[in-house]
């Protein structure tokens, strides 16, 4: 039946994984526009639930996967290339970072960049800190940095890192039911496999979703700053179709022409702004406070890795870790394929090393030079940023310009720096969801992708409506545990599959049990063991 509706809309699909995605995420539209107020309490029912029962998980796991990573690029795997043994990279180091960059995290570091530290510094997270001390302020930067350093691109570079190695290097179809074929063997691209590929699927549309939807906020928030445009939900939804309107235009036009030009201007861009904020800015104290706030992270990393809140019973971690990691879980299908489909013919060395430390790096640099001179504002009475902040976090960054010269060009380009990583996160995200949804051997289509280009946008609006930032947080803490859960399983293949590589065996010879052979003799000798007890027995 599926099959028969594919042929008659003209689609090029798997049909199970395209109409399966394509009908849940239409269900939750059509039950959360008119159902709102019942939708978003039963997100915040389930995402307390799963705070409350499961958050050490997000924790533990996500820690568990950085070690991994690393325990990789330094082992004797280290110089496996993602491809044959002779191939070479595709793209220049410059240019693969700023598509990592754009494609990644941009659009949140241009929400939580001023927002994050001084909402911490405001309100510390840890007890006995007085706010607004000396001591809240380096506790803000730390927390900020773990939420957006190693952490983060540890979940974008461990499916990036497998989709890549079972893609280039053994001719899997890039899709993430691939990752499981030395575990699921042929069933990978069955029934079991389609199910995995409507979870990366779904995740990737409610995550992106949520990136569009808190990209509008801000949005928003720098055309009232400019033009006095009012900051309502009607404005929001009309934002977001003109943004997706763009990631569609570009999405049309394909990697190389659309996201990759859209990913060179928007770095520069950026790169503009944070000159600027740092020249005009308090440039010492910048300084002297990215070097204190690097020591202070790494020092803190290994106790605050796996912190969980275990004698406090506050709803703090569930607000702000607990949403990241799930928020950037439910972006992993999505940002993996992409980086590992612009990442053929790196070592994983090279690999792991350029996606957890280089966008790490440069996340340093951002809230070194916009958290550090906010605090700085905060602390001298220039703006009352953490009023604002705490009132709407989507303010932040035009209410901390205010405090420079200059402060209406810096907000404009703000707001176009704020469009293009839009665009970017959308666009794509739908090229990946394309991959995910169709066999290799099928054209991609252009209505297919603008399809999903258009359900991102529906979606954000949906979630906006239904209840703003707290929806956002709420449904996509939820989405992100299903996918918490495959990403151990994913890093258990992985390193099957590196094992009988290294040693010489095929992915066949994976599958059915022959590439390890002190297996098959422990298996053996199991089987002689029970047939000598079975003979005892009728004796």
């Amino acid at each position: 039946m599926l099959e028969q509706l594919q042929r008659r809309l003209g689609l090029q699909t798997i049909p199970g994984v395209f109409f399966t995605s394509a009908g849940v995420a239409t269900l939750f539209v059509a039950l959360a526009v008119p159902f709102d107020q019942i939708v978003a309490e039963s997100f915040g029912v389930l995402t307390g639930w799963i705070a409350r029962n499961l958050g050490w998980l997000y924790i533990f796991a996500v820690t568990s996967l950085l070690v991994f990573l690393i325990g990789l690029a330094v082992s004797r795997y280290g110089n496996t290339r993602l491809g044959t043994d002779d191939s070479r990279p595709d793209y220049s180091n410059l240019t693969w970072f700023t598509m990592l960059f754009a494609a990644g995290i941009g659009t949140i570091l241009m929400f939580w960049g001023v927002a994050e530290p001084i909402s911490h510094f405001a309100s510390p997270p840890f007890e006995g800190v007085q706010p607004g001390s000396e001591r809240a302020a380096s506790d803000a930067m730390t927390v900020a940095l773990y939420h957006f350093g190693l952490h983060t691109w540890t979940i974008f570079a461990l499916p990036g890192l497998a989709i890549g190695y079972f893609a280039y290097r053994h001719n899997l179809p890039m899709r993430i039911s691939s990752l499981f074929y030395p575990i699921l063997g042929d069933r990978a691209f069955g029934p079991w496999g389609w199910a995995i590929d409507v979870i990366a699927v779904l995740g990737t549309l409610f995550g992106v979703a949520t990136s569009l939807g808190l990209g509008t906020l801000q949005l928003n928030s720098g055309l009232n700053y400019l033009f006095g445009v009012p900051s309502t939900g009607a404005v929001q939804v009309i934002l977001i179709t003109i943004i997706t309107s763009i990631a569609a235009t570009s999405v049309a036009l394909g990697l190389d022409k659309g996201v990759r030009r859209l990913s060179q201007l928007n770095i520069i861009l950026a790169m503009v702004l944070l000159a600027f904020v740092l020249v005009v800015g308090p440039t010492v104290f910048i300084a002297e406070g990215l070097v204190q706030s690097m020591g202070d992270y790494f020092d803190a990393l290994p106790w605050l890795a796996f912190w969980t809140e275990t004698f406090r019973e506050t709803d703090w971690q569930r607000q702000w870790t607990l949403f990241y990691w799930a928020w950037t879980i439910s972006w992993a299908p999505y940002v993996g394929i992409f980086i590992a489909r612009i990442s053929r013919g790196r070592t994983i060395r090279e690999f792991v090393a350029g996606v957890l430390f280089a966008p790490t790096a440069f996340t340093l640099v951002w809230f070194g030079i916009f958290g550090l001179s906010a605090i700085q504002v905060e602390m001298n009475g220039q703006v009352a940023l953490a009023d604002q902040v705490q009132q709407d976090p989507s303010v932040a960054i035009f209410a901390f310009l205010e405090a420079f010269p200059l402060a209406e060009v810096a907000s404009a380009l703000s707001v176009v720096i704020i469009v293009i990583f839009f665009t970017t996160s959308s666009d794509s995200a739908s090229l990946v969801i394309d991959m995910l949804t169709r066999r290799e051997d099928q054209p991609s289509l252009v209505r297919q992708r603008i399809f999903w280009a258009a359900a991102q946008g529906v979606i954000a609006a949906t979630l906006l409506l239904a209840g703003g930032l707290d929806a956002l947080q709420n449904v996509i803490t939820s989405l992100g545990l299903p996918f918490c859960i495959l990403l151990i399983f994913m890093a258990v293949a992985l390193f099957r599959a590196l094992r009988a590589d290294y040693r010489g065996y095929s992915m066949n010879e994976l599958v059915q049990g022959r590439a390890f052979p002190e297996v098959e003799a422990i298996s053996e000798m199991t089987q002689e063991s029970d047939y000598v007890s079975e003979t005892v027995d009728r004796h």
